[in-house]
């Protein structure tokens, strides 16, 4: 997509974030075309650093960003950081309450003068009893219901994601573009929480309404009562898994003609799913039988031939030569900024949307610590000398 044609060109953001949740709002941000200046310590995001499960963090979440050092514990650096909110339109956070406030950089003390500032604040749980307490992704799962619906009956199971630092992030960025609109309305700008807590309640929602509607508590996914007599996880003749859901009457039908499954499709006890699903210890013995015959690939292409939802059960390394993410861009070319890895590249998920006139793509790489101080600070209208001296005085730091 053209830059001029970037939905949210024009739109300035500094983000004062870490990890993921906070993070995830910069990236779908910058990727939709706002300029988001990244504010890091002088040693740089300890994100950078992370090992294990958290070695992906940075480079999944920091593209398209521009990436300040600075000391926010002198006054010079917070000058700095003070001048850039001013011109800028949104300020986004996600560390501990009350951290942003001793720094002078929480909401009140901030919009005092910029009024039309939006405030961003991404935390484990809204104000309530709850509120004081430290929450993190797995925290939320537990606490909200999402880890007893994933795992097995007394062994809650986290999903196998940051599903809730995400979808809480995509929460905050939809308060934000609601803030906007409204200031658009009002000239002024406001602040946005989104909580981590609050959005795995939200995603369970259909669970609790579930119970309201039936008057009986729903199970762990893993053993409910399908609604559909078909929809399982089938193993090919080379031992490949693979989900198939026949989740209507008409896809029995093409079922039924595309494994030419005569018998049942003449059965007229099988014609309906509540049917099928009074026969289901018939059926699908007779079904596995008969996949277990058949090859992953003769399995997946009868499926798509007759229209049936069908899913080979990948991992994340099948999604790098995906044929589909490969035809469709899905995936972008992000140098490795940090790490044992550092000037590698990895191919790493575009924003999942698509407009009118294109994806969003990557418009500049993965930021060094400090990358981009001194384009910044001559932006907020630093003079060189006075770049110098703060960079003699260790305030600000660069890329090396």
């Amino acid at each position: 997509m053209d830059n001029k044609t970037l939905p949210l060109q024009g739109i300035k953001v500094v983000e004062f974030t870490h990890m993921v949740m906070g993070p995830t709002v910069g990236l779908i941000l910058a990727d939709l075309g706002a300029e988001v200046v990244k504010i890091e310590p002088l040693n740089g995001d300890k994100t950078r650093h992370l090992e294990g499960s958290g070695a992906g963090y940075f480079p999944m979440y920091n593209r398209n960003k521009k990436s300040v050092c600075v000391d926010l514990k002198s006054e010079k650096g917070r000058q700095l950081a003070r001048r850039l909110v001013k011109k800028s339109d949104v300020v986004i956070e996600n560390f501990r309450l009350g951290a942003m406030d001793k720094l002078g950089f929480g909401y009140e003390q901030l919009s005092a003068f910029n009024p039309r500032l939006i405030y961003c604040s991404l935390k484990g749980f809204l104000p309530g009893p709850y509120g004081s307490r430290t929450a993190l992704d797995e925290v939320a799962q537990m606490m909200g219901g999402l880890a007893y619906m994933t795992g097995l009956p007394g062994k809650p199971m986290r999903a196998g994601s940051s599903v809730i630092d995400i979808t809480g992030g995509m929460f905050g960025v939809i308060g934000i573009l609601a803030a906007v609109e409204r200031r658009h309305k009002t000239g002024l700008g406001g602040i946005v929480t989104s909580a981590l807590f609050e959005t795995t309640v939200f995603m369970m929602g259909q669970h609790m309404a579930q119970q309201a509607v039936s008057g009986e508590a729903p199970m762990p996914m893993s053993q409910r009562q399908s609604a559909w007599s078909i929809y399982d996880v089938f193993r090919s003749k080379e031992g490949e898994s693979v989900f198939i859901g026949v989740v209507s009457d008409t896809l029995w039908v093409k079922f039924c003609e595309v494994f030419e499954l005569d018998t049942f499709a003449a059965d007229a006890a099988l014609a309906s799913n509540s049917g099928r699903i009074k026969c289901r210890d018939s059926i699908i013995p007779v079904i596995t039988a008969l996949f277990a015959s058949m090859s992953k690939q003769e399995l997946m292409d009868r499926l798509e031939l007759a229209g049936i939802p069908f899913a080979p059960i990948n991992r994340p390394e099948d999604l790098l030569d995906d044929p589909h993410l490969e035809a469709s861009k899905g995936l972008l070319p992000v140098t490795l900024s940090d790490g044992k890895r550092t000037g590698t590249q990895a191919r790493l998920p575009a924003l999942p949307l698509e407009m009118s006139d294109g994806k969003f793509e990557l418009r500049s790489d993965l930021p060094r610590e400090g990358e981009h101080s001194i384009e910044v600070m001559r932006d907020a209208g630093y003079s060189i000398d006075e770049i110098d001296e703060m960079l003699r005085e260790g305030f600000v730091k660069v890329a090396i």
